[in-house]
């Protein structure tokens, strides 16, 4: 009986998902560890558009994607969004928590993972 070893999945760790890091591509065929931070943004006006936030973002480094939350059903946003940077994230959270845009002020901070936030239903019953 042989057991073959299987690599862990980009971004897994044997099978849990590591928070902050993607796999990229190297040209010659190797890859590297990239580490990306997943950044909440609380309290945005309902006016924001990606390409604002994007813009915000990018003055403190590189962002990756730009993800403004929206309802299920009516499909208008609900105020808050995700930016993923690859650099920059303390200085952009520094910076940007707190400031005010569209005469709402940001909150800016980590985003926890969907474990780690808590609430939800518990089972008192």
């Amino acid at each position: 009986m042989s057991h073959r070893l299987r690599k862990p999945r980009p971004g897994t760790s044997g099978g849990r998902q590591i928070a902050g890091s993607a796999v990229a591509s190297r040209p010659w065929g190797g890859t590297e560890l990239e580490l990306k931070v997943k950044l909440y943004v609380g309290n945005l006006p309902f006016s924001a558009t990606e390409t604002e936030v994007r813009d915000l973002f990018e003055q403190h480094g590189s962002v990756d994607t730009v993800s403004l939350i929206t309802d299920r059903d009516s499909g208008r946003p609900r105020g808050f969004g995700f930016v993923e940077m690859n650099d920059g994230a303390e200085a952009a959270i520094s910076a940007l928590n707190g400031t005010v845009m569209g005469d709402r002020n940001l909150k800016v901070n980590e985003a926890k993972s969907r474990e780690d936030r808590g609430g939800g239903r518990r089972n008192n019953w």
